[in-house]
């Protein structure tokens, strides 16, 4: 049977050693990030077609989305795609950090709509009806139109629709997040992990990852038992990576979305200090079990999807680099009137898991992925 949370919080807080007070925890991640080695001309060409698109309001704004440093993003997910296709995602990437915010943004400062569910649908409808004028007419709507059509020509109808519900699935997370920020919920550990899976963009980027590469992988490989499942795994390890990474960048900020510590001593009544051991307890089981499965499904699986699982692995260790060096994060917007250039927030790597244990840590919408390991 699986181990529930509130059972293991004094094991995690004692297995969690190292970690600071209110610092950064070291980060488990025995993969080496990769970056495509066009990544500053991929930069360089998005930022053209940013500034050439209108999107940006003001100086300000577009300073912070450019420290998003979304082009390295991209080119760390996929570090042996084509680079015509990874200066799409880059694009892509910007566009939706640009969205994110002016409208998905759940903290009280963004100009958001107040029906990002309304919003979701038509920039969908946007994506499968080219020309529809869902957006309306403005920049935003107008760089929508020219990523759909390039993005288009570059995909066959299989990979399209699978970016579209790529799309779909962040948006639908986006509103999750929005409904709980609104009403004061915060979620279980249990739809927190299956929330954030989509909120964080898992199958967006999945989709990009596929396409830059060139190879359409078959429906019965991608959307096998154990393929889905670490999929899943990248994206929540992504997740709870960006809440331990973001919590400098939220701490002076009146933030309405909880993420994975605040859920955890929400529901268990515990201290910051053992939600943030639970946590770190959570994500490295989830990291092992990536680990051990993808081990596994690789040794069956052709080169199309090798590559692609090889790519999971560069999206964990990429993110985790990405998020220290980017100014965005490691310069936060409320202490800083412009990102600072070469701000890092310091990661450091610990040389095995915080929880070793092989089973499912006990939350009903995860666990099945530890059943991939018997298949």
């Amino acid at each position: 049977m699986a181990e529930t949370t509130t059972g293991t919080l004094a094991a995690a807080a004692s297995t969690a050693g190292g970690t600071p007070p209110g610092g950064l925890p070291p980060f488990y991640c025995p993969v080496e990030s990769a970056v495509h080695p066009a990544v500053r001309r991929i930069e360089e060409r998005a930022v053209a077609w940013l500034d050439a698109s209108g999107v940006f309001t003001d100086t300000a704004d577009r300073a912070w989305n450019l420290a998003s440093n979304a082009a390295e993003f991209s080119c760390r997910l996929a570090p042996r795609g084509d680079e015509e296709r990874l200066l799409l995602f880059a694009q892509w990437t910007y566009w939706l950090f640009a969205l994110d915010d002016t409208r998905l943004d759940a903290g009280p400062s963004a100009d958001r709509s107040p029906d990002v569910a309304g919003l979701g649908l038509r920039l969908v409808r946007s994506l499968e009806a080219p020309g529809s004028g869902m957006l309306g007419s403005g920049p935003m709507a107008r760089a929508l139109d020219d990523l759909v059509t390039r993005t288009r020509a570059v995909t066959g109808p299989v990979q399209f629709q699978r970016l579209a519900d790529g799309v779909r699935d962040l948006l639908l997370g986006a509103a999750w997040q929005q409904a709980n920020a609104g009403r004061g919920v915060v979620p279980s550990p249990a739809e927190y992990a299956a929330g954030r899976i989509a909120d964080v963009g898992t199958r967006f980027d999945a989709a990009f990852v596929e396409i830059a590469n060139g190879a359409e992988i078959p429906g019965d490989r991608l959307h096998s038992g154990p393929v889905r499942a670490l999929t899943e795994a990248t994206g929540f390890i992504a997740a709870c990576d960006n809440d331990l990474l973001s919590a400098a960048k939220e701490a002076g900020e009146k933030t309405a979305a909880p993420n994975l510590v605040r859920v955890l001593a929400h529901h268990h009544r515990c201290s910051e200090r053992q939600a943030l051991a639970a946590a770190l307890s959570l994500r490295d089981r989830a990291m092992t079990l990536f680990l051990r499965l993808r081990e596994r499904t690789a040794r069956g699986a052709d080169r199309a999807l090798r590559r692609h699982l090889d790519d999971l692995g560069h999206w964990i260790a990429g993110n985790i680099h990405w998020s220290d060096t980017a100014p965005r994060y490691a310069s936060p917007r409320h202490l800083h009137p412009l990102p600072v250039p070469g701000a890092t927030l310091g990661v450091t790597r610990r040389p095995g898991p915080a929880d070793a244990r092989p089973g499912p840590p006990g939350l009903s919408t995860i666990d099945w992925w530890w059943d991939q390991l018997g298949t």
